[in-house]
């Protein structure tokens, strides 16, 4: 019988391995420390090597405030309650809670950097999951906030997003000081991405401490852009530019604010499923292009792409 031989690239460069959370041996409270990257091969190749598993976060909200209803229903009953809600995730099978702190808002809410680090904390109590704790978007109040939340969690080895290209030293410097995990965003350009992992170089902090956030379009919002671009970052990588070998990180959640996502519209079937749908199909179509580390909104998300991961990496 004729031997068919695996088609295997034979890549110069590595993934590198970035950890999430600090047990209690490290001085945290974490129950396990949550490996992600350390790929040599395109996703879920096993042949080439399929590094750690991709991970799930379950995204908590402290001001629900705009936020499509459908998306959030299922957690509708702890939706004023951010520990809560977190804990739900993790008896959902999340591996990972990302907390945004919308409330922050100096045009919403305006809730103070101290109001932040009770939130933080209050999860940190609910739930032993590693956690990514997001600003609220504005420059000036999230390096006030990220510094108070990067001091608080001083030993827990959290994920601190997002540094960008012209606010990137404040949150760095708030990472950097308590060993924490920074998100690097970029706008769906590889050569930003990397010019991003360049002046977080710069500024001191390593590769091993940085996720990269290339945006993530949602499908019907330039999907097959977003592939494109993670796929050439995976590439790029993996072909040996080291400036590109972080894990990359990618928020689904942008799935629900697409019309055809959530509009109520009988020939389209119902909503929440569609809309879950919409946002697992971003997700696989992340997961397939490279990505380490997906945030998710609603349930039935998370649950199918665990099924998917498990079923691509053979387990």
């Amino acid at each position: 019988m004729v031997e068919v031989p695996v088609p295997q690239e034979k890549w110069s460069g590595k993934i590198v391995t970035v950890a999430l959370g600090n047990t209690p041996e490290e001085g945290g409270s974490r129950s396990s420390k949550l490996m992600l990257g350390g790929e040599t091969g395109m996703p879920f190749l096993s042949f080439e090597g399929l590094g750690h598993r991709q991970r799930l976060a379950g995204e908590v909200l402290d001001d629900i405030e705009g936020i499509t209803e459908v998306s959030i229903a299922p957690f509708i009953d702890v939706a004023e309650d951010p520990a809560a809600w977190a804990k739900k995730w993790a008896e959902l099978g999340a591996d990972v809670i990302c907390l945004k702190l919308r409330s922050t808002n100096p045009e919403g809410k305006d809730a103070s950097p101290e109001d932040a680090v009770r939130t933080v904390q209050d999860v940190l109590e609910a739930v032993d999951l590693p956690i990514i704790v997001y600003g609220c978007g504005s420059e000036e109040k999230d390096a006030k906030t990220m510094e108070a939340v990067s001091n608080a969690c001083a030993k827990e080895r959290v994920l601190l997003g997002q540094a960008e290209e012209g606010a990137y030293k404040s949150i760095s410097a708030a990472a950097t000081v308590n060993g924490h995990g920074i998100v690097a965003y970029s706008n769906l350009d590889v050569n930003l991405a990397k010019q991003m992992n360049i002046l977080l170089a710069d500024f001191g902090v390593k590769l091993e401490n940085v996720l990269m956030d290339p945006l993530m379009a949602a499908l019907g919002m330039g999907l097959e852009y977003s592939y494109s671009v993670n796929e050439r970052i995976r590439l790029a990588a993996l072909m040996g530019d080291r400036m590109l070998q972080a894990p990359m990180l990618c928020d689904l959640t942008s799935a629900w604010e697409t019309r055809e996502a959530t509009e109520e519209n009988d020939a389209w079937g119902d909503v929440t499923e569609r809309g879950a749908w919409w946002e697992a199909t971003t997700g696989l179509a992340a997961l397939l292009s490279g990505a380490d580390l997906l945030i998710v909104r609603h349930p039935r998300c998370l649950e199918i792409l665990q099924d998917a991961i498990t079923e691509l990496r053979g387990e």
